[in-house]
């Protein structure tokens, strides 16, 4: 009996408290409002526009202007200091100047006897070098569109030992096809150089993709400052002075290569041994592919007196080959040391 008086009270409290709740809603409304006039918040709810309109009063309007910044909106862009270029600039012939003194006066005591280099092997070692700077130019253009084009990430998905062992056998197939054509051929020997060029983009790509320009930039000067002095030291030299070291070089190259291995057999528990093994994948690395590029000029030059007696043919583009390949190991090591340097910084 209780239980159906209750139920039918019920409306009746409410009907009865319907004035109170209409003027309490009526000022629960107030905080609305604070966004054009001040007025007194209410306790009934806590709203969240409450809690907005105080941040909005109590937060700077710069702060706000600064936070509401999209991606839409262009930044102010950046003023380049002259000075620095400049500074930059000199810098960089300051240490090829240096470099080239230092290594001249180590390596180069003895100088040519014959008077100075002839005609004729000058004009081979600048269709040499000629060769050399097309071919880096290729390299550099195809790594570029490889990773723009997305080449380079489909790469990074496949199966890193099929790349690899892909990447070597395309590699080799072309070098060693470019060298076997005979240089009259002209069209399948650059068409066989040309791709030797893309295999050795494909290589270098993941690198370019996630190094900085500025990096790759000074990475390249720097490789261009160590192989331009030591080529100058191994043209002006006496002739075959540095063709005995191809021996060493080779040996020094296959510890440089099984060190470069080392992460794949060393336990990564082993810090020290392969911080040692990567140092000498680096810095030796950089030895023994500067000593070749000063083996490979005078190979070029040799060739060249070879070629003006008539005993080989002129063959520029399988010499370019040679410091194709010192260029890009030295290229690589300095990209890795210049990167290894930023994020120490950090």
């Amino acid at each position: 009996m209780s239980f159906t008086i209750t139920v039918r009270q019920g409306p009746a409290r409410l009907a009865s408290k319907l004035p109170q709740l209409t003027k309490s809603s009526f000022r629960s409304t107030a905080p609305i409002r604070t966004f054009h006039q001040s007025a007194r918040p209410s306790n009934f709810f806590t709203s969240r526009t409450t809690v907005t309109s105080t941040l909005l009063r109590t937060t700077p309007k710069d702060a706000i202007a600064k936070s509401s910044r999209t991606y839409m909106q262009q930044s102010a862009a950046p003023t380049v200091d002259s000075g620095s270029t400049m500074r930059r600039l000199l810098t960089g012939g300051a240490i090829f100047g240096g470099t080239l003194i230092a290594i001249n006066a180590v390596f180069n005591r003895e100088t040519r006897e014959d008077g100075g280099m002839p005609p004729f092997e000058r004009s081979y070692l600048n269709s040499t070098f000629l060769h050399t700077g097309l071919g880096v130019g290729i390299i550099g253009l195809t790594a570029r569109q490889m990773v723009q084009s997305g080449f380079v990430y489909r790469l990074m998905v496949t199966n890193p030992w099929v790349v690899a062992i892909g990447g070597l056998a395309l590699s080799f197939g072309t070098m060693l096809g470019t060298r076997a054509i005979d240089p009259d051929n002209y069209v399948p020997k650059y068409a066989l150089w040309t791709a030797f060029n893309a295999t050795q983009a494909a290589f270098i790509a993941p690198l370019v993709a996630f190094a900085p320009g500025a990096l790759i930039a000074r990475a390249g000067l720097y490789t261009v400052a160590m192989m331009g002095s030591i080529s100058f030291v191994g043209a002006t030299a006496k002739q075959e002075k540095y063709m005995y070291i191809g021996g060493p070089l080779l040996a020094g190259a296959a510890i440089v290569a099984v060190s470069g291995l080392a992460p794949l057999v060393i336990p990564a528990t082993a810090a020290r041994t392969l911080a040692f093994t990567e140092n000498i994948w680096l810095y030796g690395g950089l030895a023994v592919f500067g000593g070749f590029t000063l083996y490979d000029v005078q190979k070029i030059l040799y060739h060249a007196r070879m070629a003006e007696r008539g005993i080989i043919k002129k063959d520029p583009v399988n010499e370019s080959i040679s410091l194709e390949l010192d260029f890009l190991n030295i290229f690589v090591r300095m990209v890795q040391i210049l990167m290894m340097q930023q994020n120490r910084k950090k």
